[in-house]
C-alpha cells in the first residue's frame, strides 16, 4: 500500500475515491513514563520516555489508518496527516487521517499487490 502526504502519486492515477480514512488513539504514560519523564522534566533535556510513547501512538494510530483503508477496498492513501492534542491531565489523542483511494498504472491496471508499485519505481 502507497501512503503519501501528496494530492497525486506520481506514476499512477487515482480510479476511485472512497472518502475520509482515520487511526485516533488516546494514550497516557504507563507508570515508568511517566516517573522517567517528570525526573526529565524537572532537569531539562530530551524526554526520551514521552519521545518513546509519542512514537509508539503515532505508529498505532498509523497501522489503523491502514487497517481501515484495506477494509474499504483501497489500496492507497493520499493527504497523509497527524494532528494531535491533550484531553486531559496526562491524556494525549493522536489523530492520523488521509484519503482513501484506489490507484491504476496509467495504463490501467489497478494496484493489486507490491510488484506493480515496484515497477513504476516505488518503494513499499
Amino acid at each position: 500500500m502507497i501512503v503519501t502526504t501528496a494530492p497525486s502519486i506520481e506514476g499512477f492515477r487515482i480510479r476511485e475515491t472512497k472518502g475520509i480514512v482515520r487511526g485516533l488513539i488516546v494514550r497516557s504514560p504507563t507508570l515508568s513514563q511517566g516517573f522517567m519523564g517528570g525526573l526529565k522534566k524537572m532537569v531539562g533535556g530530551e524526554n526520551a520516555a514521552f519521545t518513546e510513547m509519542c512514537e509508539q501512538t503515532r505508529n498505532q494510530a498509523y497501522e489503523m489508518l491502514v487497517q481501515h483503508t484495506e477494509e474499504m477496498g483501497c489500496n492507497a492513501v493520499i493527504g497523509l496527516r497527524y494532528d494531535t492534542s491533550e484531553l486531559g491531565q496526562g491524556l494525549t489523542e493522536v489523530l492520523c487521517y488521509g484519503t482513501a483511494v484506489v490507484i491504476e498504472t496509467l495504463n490501467g491496471e489497478v494496484v493489486e499487490h507490491e510488484k506493480k508499485v515496484k515497477e513504476v519505481g516505488w518503494e513499499v
